[in-house]
Protein backbone atom coordinates (compact mmCIF):
# COMPACT_ATOMS: atom_id res chain seq x y z
CA UNK A 1 0.00 0.00 0.00
CA UNK A 2 1.40 3.38 -0.97
CA UNK A 3 0.77 6.41 1.21
CA UNK A 4 -0.49 9.41 -0.68
CA UNK A 5 -0.11 13.01 0.33
CA UNK A 6 -3.32 14.98 0.58
CA UNK A 7 -3.33 17.94 -1.79
CA UNK A 8 -5.57 20.82 -0.72
CA UNK A 9 -8.19 21.58 -3.36
CA UNK A 10 -8.31 25.27 -2.45
CA UNK A 11 -5.22 27.34 -3.39
CA UNK A 12 -5.53 29.42 -0.21
CA UNK A 13 -5.48 26.19 1.85
CA UNK A 14 -2.26 25.19 0.08
CA UNK A 15 -0.70 28.57 0.85
CA UNK A 16 -1.71 28.32 4.51
CA UNK A 17 -0.07 24.90 4.67
CA UNK A 18 3.13 26.30 3.12
CA UNK A 19 3.16 29.14 5.65
CA UNK A 20 2.53 26.72 8.53
CA UNK A 21 5.41 24.44 7.53
CA UNK A 22 7.75 27.40 7.03
CA UNK A 23 6.75 28.83 10.41
CA UNK A 24 7.45 25.53 12.17
CA UNK A 25 10.89 25.30 10.54
CA UNK A 26 11.62 28.95 11.32
CA UNK A 27 10.71 28.48 15.00
CA UNK A 28 13.23 25.66 15.31
CA UNK A 29 15.99 27.73 13.66
CA UNK A 30 15.24 30.97 15.50
CA UNK A 31 17.96 30.78 18.19
CA UNK A 32 20.74 30.55 15.59
CA UNK A 33 19.11 33.10 13.26
CA UNK A 34 18.89 35.71 16.02
CA UNK A 35 22.67 35.76 16.39
CA UNK A 36 23.30 37.09 12.88
CA UNK A 37 19.95 38.27 11.51
CA UNK A 38 17.97 39.92 14.33
CA UNK A 39 15.48 42.45 12.97
CA UNK A 40 15.71 41.14 9.40
CA UNK A 41 12.97 39.44 7.40
CA UNK A 42 13.53 35.89 6.23
CA UNK A 43 12.21 34.75 2.87
CA UNK A 44 11.29 31.09 3.29
CA UNK A 45 10.52 28.27 0.89
CA UNK A 46 10.19 24.55 1.61
CA UNK A 47 11.10 25.06 5.27
CA UNK A 48 14.38 26.79 4.46
CA UNK A 49 15.47 30.43 4.67
CA UNK A 50 16.52 31.41 1.18
CA UNK A 51 17.49 35.04 1.88
CA UNK A 52 17.28 37.87 4.44
CA UNK A 53 15.97 41.40 3.83
CA UNK A 54 15.79 44.69 5.73
CA UNK A 55 12.04 45.11 5.18
CA UNK A 56 9.06 42.78 4.89
CA UNK A 57 8.12 44.47 1.62
CA UNK A 58 11.52 43.76 0.07
CA UNK A 59 11.29 40.11 1.15
CA UNK A 60 7.80 39.81 -0.31
CA UNK A 61 8.77 41.37 -3.64
CA UNK A 62 11.79 39.07 -3.90
CA UNK A 63 9.55 36.10 -3.12
CA UNK A 64 7.18 37.06 -5.92
CA UNK A 65 10.06 37.38 -8.37
CA UNK A 66 11.91 34.22 -7.31
CA UNK A 67 8.85 32.04 -6.74
CA UNK A 68 6.04 33.02 -9.11
CA UNK A 69 4.06 29.99 -7.93
CA UNK A 70 3.56 31.85 -4.62
CA UNK A 71 4.99 28.98 -2.56
CA UNK A 72 6.91 31.12 -0.05
CA UNK A 73 6.41 33.02 3.18
CA UNK A 74 8.10 35.85 5.08
CA UNK A 75 9.05 35.76 8.76
CA UNK A 76 10.59 38.47 10.93
CA UNK A 77 13.64 37.44 12.96
CA UNK A 78 12.68 38.55 16.48
CA UNK A 79 13.11 37.22 20.01
CA UNK A 80 9.76 35.44 19.76
CA UNK A 81 8.54 33.99 16.47
CA UNK A 82 5.45 35.72 15.13
CA UNK A 83 3.21 33.69 12.87
CA UNK A 84 2.48 36.08 10.01
CA UNK A 85 0.50 33.45 8.13
CA UNK A 86 0.76 33.74 4.39
CA UNK A 87 2.36 37.16 4.54
CA UNK A 88 1.67 38.12 0.95
CA UNK A 89 -1.96 38.86 1.79
CA UNK A 90 -0.83 41.60 4.18
CA UNK A 91 1.16 43.62 1.63
CA UNK A 92 -0.79 46.06 -0.55
CA UNK A 93 0.07 45.76 -4.23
Amino acid sequence: MTATKAIPSNPSDARREIARKNYEAFSKKLPELLQAHRGKFALMRDGEVTEFFDTAGDAYLAGQKLYPDGAFSVQEVTDAPIDLGFFSHAIPQ
